[in-house]
């Protein structure tokens, strides 16, 4: 080992020139070099997540700078996602367990949860019944259940071993009481009820992106991210049926990434009403109930 390197800021600086090195792809978690070599870092040392700058110049142990730099190579060589190196995943703030099991949690219907769905919902307390689709990792059924008190929770996916994941989560936020767990094809395991809102951030990545993805998405389960040639297959089923599930009032809010204007192609008739994130507006719509059962596919 090179005994040259001595601190924090050593260990940074290395991480972040192997990184671009590398030319490693990032989005899972955090959006470039610098970010994935600080949590990293942070991690490894078993240090505050939020705090950097007070140890940056830390000297440390020939057994942490070892671990540290293993899980630097870890990343370089296997080119896992941070997540499935360190099993955590944050999402707007909550933290999860993850692995590769589950696609690493970076729904941006997180955000719009955290701020309760405002304007779209008016009144929030009233909720009493919401259905995440795809649920992999159980992190939008978690937010929702702090965002909607009073709202019990149902949460579906079609992978048995994500659904341990989901429950491991669950667990760890005691909402057992709260979110029902279903295994199988989209609404079909679900008892007959209706729901005020439904989420869903299914899989809706194309033919052609599927065959480009970079090594750390391949890692992540095939099933979650494929949606067929444009990317749309999981959508038009969900499109589809939604309207019987759905309340009066209800609402239909779907994740679709960089995929709107195959979905504009697909649904271009329907009211969809684009809704904005830190990404743009261009990546989670809405549809209300009133309108779903005019939609004949």
């Amino acid at each position: 080992m090179n005994h040259s390197f001595l601190t924090v800021r050593d260990l940074l600086r290395y991480a972040v020139t192997r990184f671009n090195q590398a030319q490693l792809a990032f989005g899972q978690g955090n959006a470039n070099a610098y970010d994935e070599a600080a949590y990293l870092v942070l991690h490894t040392l078993h240090l505050p997540l939020d705090t950097l700058d007070p140890f940056l110049d830390a000297r440390l142990l020939k057994d942490e700078i070892s671990a540290v730099f293993d899980i630097i190579e870890r990343r370089v060589t296997q080119r896992l996602p941070a997540a499935y190196l360190t099993h955590e995943a944050w999402l707007q703030g909550y933290h999860f367990y993850v692995d590769e099991r589950v696609i690493v949690p970076r729904s941006l219907i997180g955000e719009l949860l955290l701020k309760r769905l405002f304007p779209w919902i008016n009144a929030p307390d009233e909720l009493s019944a919401i259905l995440e689709l795809c649920t992999g990792a159980g992190c939008l059924a978690i937010i929702a259940a702090y965002a909607f008190p009073y709202a019990d929770i149902d949460a579906i996916d079609l992978s048995k071993t994500a659904l341990q994941v989901a429950q491991r989560n669950i667990d760890e936020y005691d909402l057992n009481e709260r979110i029902t767990l279903f295994e199988g094809d989209l609404f079909k395991p679900l008892p007959s009820r209706q729901y005020d809102l439904i989420i869903t951030n299914p899989p809706y990545v194309n033919d052609e992106l599927m065959r480009t993805l970079p090594a750390e998405y391949c890692h992540e389960p095939h099933i979650a991210l494929s949606g067929g040639f444009d990317g749309m297959d999981i959508v038009r089923r969900i499109i589809g049926a939604a309207h019987k599930w759905l309340t009066q009032d209800g609402l239909l809010i779907i994740e679709i990434g960089n995929g709107r204007h195959h979905l504009e192609a697909a649904f271009g008739g329907l009211p969809l009403e684009w809704l904005p994130t830190n990404a743009g507006n261009d990546s989670v719509f809405l549809l209300h109930a009133a309108d779903l059962p005019h939609y004949k596919h």
